[in-house]
């Protein structure tokens, strides 16, 4: 008892001696200078947040009041055939657009790391696209690109001519069901500027003593990168990995910009978010958009859940 009575007393002399009076008025200052924050957060992102969750359980036009419906909404996500198809193209555009869109940038990286001449200048040139890659200038450019009178069909009728063993036919790729979305899978590629950055800075943090020894003992290049930099770089990858999934599920601008908002031809680029879009101001279902919303926060939460729980097995941490 006579210890723990000293203890409180050290304690709260240890307490008074912490809070100067110049310190709490740190600490109000502070407090002061995080209000907006604060405000910002409860006025744009919780309150809204909880406005949404209330009206996935209503019926709601945006122009009467709305009126409660329980669990309706969520009833019809399931037997939404036009819901099905956009979770099938979201989930085909995330699961292949985002691995080639890291090995893209993981690639780049690995070649500007080997110390070339004006480094500073093709960092910033390939990082412009992750700038520019969700805007409407460049899903307009795209669809021109891939247009039928575009530049792509251009390049494949002067292949063509100086090849005439191999023909390609020239089509609207944006118009055709069949490759409409890997036009779109495409831009997300050229989109890989931000992760290659951060694998850049990864790589400038792998010991150099590692390939000193690998290379005494006669290890190949691809030795080194799969017992060397890859294990080294699984931090990084996670982290990119997590994050472009969650970017990659939320593509909206692109898709509207190159459908016309339509999510066509034949629903091929109805991406989630638009197909949301479409219900909410389209077709002024707002409860059921809300309950559309929530399913898609539900859906990257358990995406990212799964990431974490799987990082156990592949992460390696240098600790």
């Amino acid at each position: 008892m006579a210890v723990t009575s000293e203890l409180s007393k050290l304690s709260k002399t240890g307490r008074s001696a912490t809070k100067s009076p110049s310190e709490r008025a740190d600490g109000k200052a502070a407090a002061v200078f995080l209000l907006p924050w604060f405000v910002g957060l409860g006025l744009i992102v919780v309150g809204p947040l909880l406005a949404s969750l209330y009206l996935s359980f209503t019926n709601y036009d945006l122009f009467s009041d709305p009126v409660f419906a329980g669990l309706e909404n969520y009833q019809r996500l399931f037997q939404d055939s036009r819901l099905i198809q956009s979770l099938a193209v979201t989930f085909t555009y995330v699961f292949v657009s985002v691995p080639l869109q890291l090995a893209a940038a993981l690639g780049l990286a690995m070649v500007l790391d080997k110390g070339v001449r004006g480094l500073a200048l093709y960092r910033s040139v390939f990082y412009l696209p992750s700038l520019l890659g969700a805007s409407v200038a460049i899903a307009i450019l795209w669809r021109q690109l891939f247009g039928t009178n575009g530049l792509i069909n251009q390049m494949i009728e002067w292949f063509n001519g100086i090849q005439p063993l191999i023909q390609i036919g020239t089509q609207g790729w944006v118009s055709h069901p069949d490759y409409a979305l890997g036009t779109l899978i495409i831009l997300n590629v050229w989109t890989f500027g931000s992760p290659m950055v951060i694998f850049l800075a990864g790589l400038r943090q792998v010991p150099e003593m590692y390939y000193e020894a690998a290379s005494l003992d006669g290890a190949s290049k691809f030795r080194k990168f799969r017992s060397i930099t890859f294990p080294m770089l699984t931090p990084i990858i996670f982290f990119n990995l997590v994050l472009q999934i969650i970017n990659a599920f939320q593509t909206f601008t692109q898709a509207f910009i190159v459908s016309g908002g339509t999510g066509g031809p034949s629903d091929s680029t109805l991406f989630y978010t638009l197909y949301l879009y479409q219900e909410g101001f389209g077709n002024f279902n707002m409860g059921y958009a809300s309950a559309m919303a929530w399913l898609l926060l539900i859906i990257i939460g358990a995406m990212t859940a799964i990431n974490f729980f799987a990082s156990k097995y592949w992460v390696f941490y240098d600790d």
